[in-house]
């Protein structure tokens, strides 16, 4: 019974992703969940009561790696800028590439209805609640003030790196189908090695030479 039940709900998961991607928040409907999970709605509703409840746990069991792995490494007190950067590159772009649902739903969250996102990233991140960002600049201080890295704003480096390792994933069917030919083991294999230029990209546009 109890196997049943998690099998049940994995249907209902991998359905909501499906929906999610392609309708974003707003335009996804309980109804069509339900038949693509292969159950009646009455069910679906058992184990999710609203739409919301549903997109939160799709986008908790996304990140559900992902977080604690990036808190750690942020709070640690024995990597370097470079290491963190480094760290964060590789498992966000691995993350995207295994979920590429994500930046799509994301980006059209924040259009249709960005205060949920909001609040679907408050709880699930708590930049806020851990102070990250704020004990990440206390940290890029302490190294500028060291000769190690050009002054810099938290904020702004996490946003160009963000920004340099989604754009792939959103770009996909144009960088896959131009860049490759729409081969998808090349563009995989780019989207590995742009880990490594990512990486060093950010690094090189900080470090005091």
């Amino acid at each position: 019974m109890i196997e049943e039940a998690k099998d049940t709900e994995t249907k209902i998961l991998d359905a909501a992703k499906e929906v999610f991607q392609h309708k974003g928040l707003t335009g996804a409907r309980m109804q069509e969940i339900a038949d693509k999970a292969g159950i009646n709605k009455a069910l679906l509703h058992y184990y999710y009561r609203t739409k919301d409840k549903l997109f939160e746990k799709v986008f908790e069991l996304a990140f559900s790696v992902f977080i604690p792995k990036i808190r750690d490494i942020v709070l640690s007190t024995d990597k370097s800028v470079f290491e963190k950067i480094e760290f964060f590159v590789d498992n966000y772009i691995s993350l995207l590439h295994k979920h590429p649902y994500i930046p799509g739903f994301v980006i059209n969250e924040l259009n249709r209805n960005p205060q949920i996102l909001v609040g679907v990233f408050e709880k699930n991140i708590q930049f806020k609640e851990m102070n990250l960002f704020e004990k990440f600049e206390i940290q890029l201080k302490d190294e500028a003030n060291k000769g190690i890295i050009r002054p810099i704003d938290a904020r702004n480096l996490m946003t160009n790196v963000v920004g340099l390792c989604i754009f792939p994933i959103v770009a996909r069917p144009i960088i896959q189908g131009i860049m490759f030919n729409n081969e998808k083991k090349e563009y995989d294999e780019f989207l590995s090695q742009r880990k490594k230029f990512v990486t060093e990209f950010i690094i090189n546009a900080i470090k005091v030479n």
